[in-house]
């Protein structure tokens, strides 16, 4: 196992810089997730661990070893692709030992890493094609082709994209309990959220080149330090309401919120500021120390438990998303009083995109 290390690095094609001044350390036996929209530079980020893209400027460290000038196949690392790439006419026994055999193993110790593989993956027909197997089950083989390798580094990039709902979900918990058992230090990539936060130890957000943030999913769900972690993290995504402060209240859009305490030392009186909110905190009924929207509901999904309401607020433009136990039977066109605890209320600079909370204690340190 080994520590990954970004020091200030560059990747540029041209003009255009694809990774701009990336300074990031994944942790030895991490499992780190770099998460974004397309062209937000994980890919890309990946590709350069993998030796797949060269360095522009910075170092890149794989343990104690500058590996910019290193060849793909010395840095120690096992890559898994959002194609299973499988060679066709081969067993998956053959697949998984092929890596293996070019690279001069003994066979009694290929047998040993491709049936321990095998073991932990599930996969009990070692002599059945890729053909004959479901897609859940070829991406095994392919985790299983990186297993063997037993490598300082495994690298996925969006190796659930291709499964289906159901797949993703069960195969996302398969390679979660591979990372615990095996402890290799793991980078995956996704634009997925709910993967990033459902698999990762540390997510790392990206957006256009740059890192936004990093940290543990419930510090990235808690206190996000931009407009665009808030907005990429969580689902359903959070509420947004551009105001502007007016004595101890922000007033915006036919909304309006007291300002919680932990935000009013150094604000400016004339803040023009964006309050934020997450759909799973707001609630029907009476709640203390909150703030009231009124609202009408426009469109209810029935969610089982819970019920997803879209509901439309005087002043507002778009939807104001909402989820409230199925208990409350909302229906279309009803008038709500929704509250929002003021604890959960979330208020950053619309200029800069930086969570006033954070820019304070910035401010402070």
């Amino acid at each position: 196992m080994a520590t990954v290390t970004f020091d200030h690095v560059w990747k540029r094609f041209g003009d255009f810089s694809a990774v701009k001044d990336l300074n990031l350390e994944i942790g030895d036996g991490e499992f780190m997730v770099l998460v974004g929209p397309s062209g937000c530079g994980k890919t890309t980020s990946l590709r350069m661990i993998a030796g797949l893209e060269e360095v522009s400027d910075g170092n890149l460290k794989i343990g104690d070893r500058v590996v910019n000038d290193i060849a793909p196949k010395d840095r120690d690392i096992a890559m898994v692709f959002q194609s299973y790439a499988l060679y066709p006419h081969m067993s998956v026994y053959d697949n998984m030992a092929f890596g293996l055999k070019l690279r001069k193993v003994a066979k009694s110790d290929i047998d040993r890493r491709v049936k321990d593989a095998a073991r932990i993956l599930g996969l009990e027909n070692l002599q059945k094609k890729p053909r004959e197997l479901s897609g859940g089950q070829r991406q095994r083989v392919a985790l299983g082709r990186a297993i063997v390798r037993e490598p300082a580094v495994f690298l996925m990039d969006e190796p659930l994209s291709n499964l289906d709902a159901k797949l993703r979900v069960q195969t996302r918990a398969e390679i979660a309990r591979l990372h615990q058992r095996l402890g290799t230090t793991t980078v995956y990539v996704t634009h997925d959220q709910v993967e990033a936060m459902t698999m990762g130890t540390r997510i790392a957000v990206m957006d256009k080149g740059e890192l936004q943030q990093v940290g543990a999913p419930q510090d990235l769900y808690d206190s996000p330090r931009k407009l665009f972690v808030a907005g990429f993290i969580g689902s359903p995504a959070m509420n947004f309401v551009n105001v502007e402060r007016d004595g101890d209240f922000v007033k915006g859009d036919g909304m309006a919120f007291p300002i919680p305490t932990r935000y009013r030392s150094g604000m400016d009186g004339t803040s023009t500021l964006v309050a934020g909110f997450r759909p799973e905190h707001l609630e029907l009924g009476e709640l203390p120390n909150s703030a009231t929207i009124r609202a009408k509901a426009d469109v209810v999904e029935f969610l089982g438990d819970e019920e997803l309401l879209h509901v439309s607020v005087q002043g507002h433009e778009g939807d104001v998303v909402a989820v409230v136990s199925s208990e409350n039977r909302v229906k279309p066109g009803d008038v709500l009083d929704l509250k929002l605890p003021l604890e959960k209320l979330h208020l950053f600079d619309q200029g800069t995109g930086d969570s006033v909370a954070w820019s304070q204690a910035a401010a402070a340190a």
